[in-house]
């Protein structure tokens, strides 16, 4: 018989790193370090993407989104704008084609992203704001991705089990076949089983895997 959401709740396991006030303390610095440095050595890029989204659709070079972190926490976090200007209202006609089983919100054709939005999306350039939230403390590099406000409400306690830890830009799912997975307590198992194997070395060897992604261009 299957464990019930509540009780893989009570058993769930942690990783014996995350007790370590050392490896804790080398997370946190590599990601102000890389944070810092790739925002420097982006910044042409960031300016060239940003003059690429104003000048070819309407409305803000930045999308923001109200997300929730590490035990609940909502905050903001940033994006270059991949969508049109209006997708958050067009979003609930689209809610019948959803991709995703489960309170998220996934779709592949997504008729709200623009062309370069599309482009932008295969190779996570519009993720790289995100760099900002790392540094100020809000996520790291590597952890569960941070749901939207809107889907956190809808959340199972199973589900917020994937923010008992800081979120991140990249993941377990994201490199794991995140475009075949279509049902979001997979996706959470993933976040789960990232949380009870951290390691530094897992999560060097998740941003190889990310790294590996972006080149090849495997976003949707």
């Amino acid at each position: 018989m299957s464990a019930t959401p509540a009780q893989t709740l009570a058993n769930q396991e942690f990783s014996p790193h995350w007790d370590s006030l050392l490896l804790l303390a080398c997370k946190r610095n590599f990601d102000v370090v890389v944070s810092a440095l790739l925002l420097f050595l982006l910044s042409p890029l960031f300016l060239i993407l940003a003059l690429a989204v104003k000048l070819t659709s309407r409305g803000p070079v930045f999308y923001s989104w109200r997300v929730v972190g590490k035990g609940g926490r909502p905050f903001t976090g940033y994006k270059f704008r991949s969508m049109c200007a209006d997708a958050d209202n067009l979003k609930e006609k689209l809610e019948l084609l959803n991709e995703m089983h489960g309170p998220v919100f996934k779709l592949t054709n997504d008729p709200r992203v623009t062309s370069l939005g599309a482009w932008m999306r295969r190779h996570s350039f519009d993720e790289l704001p995100q760099l900002y939230s790392v540094l100020k403390g809000d996520m790291s590099l590597v952890g569960p991705r941070p749901p939207l406000v809107s889907e956190y409400v809808r959340f199972n306690e199973y589900q917020k089990q994937k923010l008992a830890v800081k979120p991140g830009i990249t993941c377990l799912w994201q490199v794991s076949g995140r475009n075949e997975i279509k049902n979001f307590d997979e996706w959470v198992k993933l976040d789960l089983e990232y949380i009870r194997r951290w390691s530094l070395k897992l999560d060097l060897w998740i941003l190889f895997k990310t790294a590996r992604e972006i080149f090849i261009g495997s976003g949707k």
